[in-house]
């Protein structure tokens, strides 16, 4: 008997459940056309739910999480609610409490997408973000001393474990062979002034190097970094880096690619389950409207297919993005600015697979 795939599935908060019933509608059309069963199982965890129980995520979620295929997530962020309360409470609890340990992020420009960056096209911008995604700054570690004195102190600890580090490079190259691209692996760090984090990874990284010897190696400081995704974008395969770094030049690879709007991302365990969303917030103003794109939203659930193994699926959802992207249909990837509505948009991407 075939496996039917068990998906959870958290539309959250704001303009997050316009665009998971976008995603949902194109897996329905993929599964039927590959064939391939699926059950999905819909979580209410968000704002609203936080504002009428005071509950973010129960440990009996987390416990039911672990049972499934994948989890499929539309956004997280309300108005009404304090920021931090829920993504602490229910974005970084899932990805610590189900370790998944790498945040991957492709950075490409489809055909047809307006870049900002000035003669550069789709050959030029095709690469991906591998993100620590359990540790650094993101543990939480640290303290007031003092507090609300002239005199306070705040410390930020960023905790990075050899075996963590150490899983987050191997992912990369992993995955720098399975692109099967240019086949190199750039570390992004700050190894002239974070001395202990950086020697770390920089160590732990030439170490695992050894072991892909068909995997190119290089280095840039973070700054450097950023210059390069602007001025010469083609240099780069596979970025691997620590937690915090990886979270603001993603932002910066999510405008290279077109903007928010067609920006994926998996929260990836390899040995467990994994976490798919669009990148761009609950985006609260656009709330109901039917204006915001879902293009990333249906990206997030292409990455999800192709990490449970559903790789025709996958594949299909791309080229499908890819023919209504070149149809001329979609003038923007920008919110009401689309030509069509996010339902249209779901249609018209649902009928191509």
């Amino acid at each position: 008997m075939k496996k039917t795939y068990r998906i959870g599935v958290i539309p959250g908060d704001g303009t997050g459940p316009e665009v998971v019933r976008e995603g949902l509608k194109v897996l329905e059309a993929v599964a039927a056309k590959v064939g391939f069963s699926y059950e999905t199982i819909v979580y209410p965890f968000g704002g609203e739910h936080y504002k009428k129980t005071g509950e973010t995520l129960p440990d009996s979620a987390l416990e039911e999480f672990k049972k499934l295929d994948a989890l499929y997530l539309g956004a997280i962020g309300h108005p009404d609610v304090k920021p931090g309360i829920l993504e602490q409470g229910i974005l970084l609890r899932i990805r610590f409490g189900l370790d998944q340990y790498v945040n991957l992020r492709p950075v490409k420009l489809y055909p047809g997408v307006w870049t900002p960056i000035k003669d550069k096209g789709p050959e030029d911008i095709d690469f991906v973000v591998v993100r620590e995604n359990t540790e650094g700054l993101y543990v939480g570690a640290g303290g007031f001393l003092r507090k609300g004195t002239p005199d306070e102190v705040a410390i930020q600890v960023s905790i990075n474990t050899r075996k963590g580090v150490e899983r987050c490079i191997r992912f990369a190259f992993e995955y720098a062979r399975k692109r099967n691209k240019k086949k190199k692996v750039t570390l992004c760090g700050k190894t002239n002034v974070l001395t202990y984090a950086f020697d770390l990874w920089e160590r732990v990284f030439y170490e695992v190097a050894r072991e892909y010897p068909d995997v190119q190696t290089d280095y840039a400081h973070v700054d450097a970094t950023t210059m390069w995704m602007v001025k010469n974008p083609e240099w780069f395969d596979v970025i691997v880096t620590d937690n915090m770094f990886g979270d603001i030049i993603t932002d910066l690879g999510a405008m290279i690619q077109g903007g928010m709007g067609i920006a994926a991302g998996g929260n990836i365990n390899p040995q467990g389950v994994s976490m798919f969303e669009p990148i761009g917030g609950s985006a609260p103003k656009y709330t109901g409207m039917n204006v915001i794109n879902p293009l990333a939203a249906i990206l997030a659930m292409q990455m999800l297919l192709d990490t449970i193994g559903e790789h025709e699926a996958a594949s299909r959802v791309e080229n499908a993005v890819i023919q209504a992207l070149q149809s001329g249909k979609i003038k923007s990837m920008s919110a009401g600015k689309m030509g069509l509505t996010t339902q249209e948009v779901g249609d018209l991407v649902a009928s191509l697979v």
